[in-house]
């Protein structure tokens, strides 16, 4: 990837599109796919979808079957970890293989082995979480923090290059991937956080999905 094809991602997301679901809003880049996500419907929802950018930027024919699978994919992901919103890219800038990368919204929670719900304190959660230092170039590492949303307040976020197990891999295997995840506490729900992640197999733009998914959580609000 060079240096401006790294610009030509960044640069996508000048222009935002803002998204609006049961109880919380979100801006994404406007060139993002958002698609249904529930079994019965979205493998040719899909389809339809890329189809349709295909017709309109006939460039993109070469990735057409790379679009459809990562899509595909990421729908069902998404599906199987509650997500109520899943945007994603899918670029070609001139390469072979296209530039992806999701970002998914989730409410969550949990408890504890009494039956208590877990705690949504910030500091709480964010002590909850590993950190995984890299011990040699290439390893896996997980960074733990607290940020400041504007206009919610505090979230614990981790952020690093994971090792995300297969959904329903009998083999447990795994991917590598960018991946931040950002826990932010919903207001008047005991024990529930909304969990705002984004990741992408692109390992060699970490710092500029970092930033993107950054930049995307950053505009999350709660809604009435």
């Amino acid at each position: 990837m060079t240096n401006g094809e790294t610009g030509n991602l960044m640069a996508r997301y000048t222009e935002a599109l803002t998204v609006e679901r049961g109880g919380f809003r979100i801006k994404v880049p406007e060139s993002w796919w958002e698609f249904d996500v529930r079994p019965e419907s979205r493998d040719d929802s899909i389809r339809r979808m890329v189809d349709d950018r295909v017709r309109r930027h006939p460039e993109l024919e070469p990735s057409r079957s790379a679009y459809v699978t990562f899509l595909q994919k990421a729908a069902s992901d998404a599906w199987k970890s509650g997500a109520m919103y899943c945007g994603c890219m899918a670029e070609s800038f001139g390469g072979d293989t296209p530039i992806t990368g999701s970002v998914t919204v989730s409410l969550v929670g949990g408890r504890t082995s009494s039956g208590d719900p877990l705690p949504t304190d910030p500091a709480a959660i964010a002590g909850q979480l590993a950190v995984k230092e890299a011990k040699k170039p290439g390893d896996s590492w997980r960074k733990v923090t607290t940020v400041d949303i504007p206009g919610v307040g505090p979230a614990a976020r981790t952020q690093g290059i994971e090792d995300i197990p297969v959904p329903g891999d009998a083999l447990n295997r795994t991917v590598r991937a960018v991946l931040m995840q950002t826990y932010i506490p919903a207001p008047g729900q005991e024990g529930k956080v909304a969990l705002v992640a984004g990741s992408s197999q692109v390992l060699d733009l970490a710092d500029s999905f970092f930033d993107i998914f950054d930049a995307i959580t950053s505009t999350f609000r709660f809604v009435d």
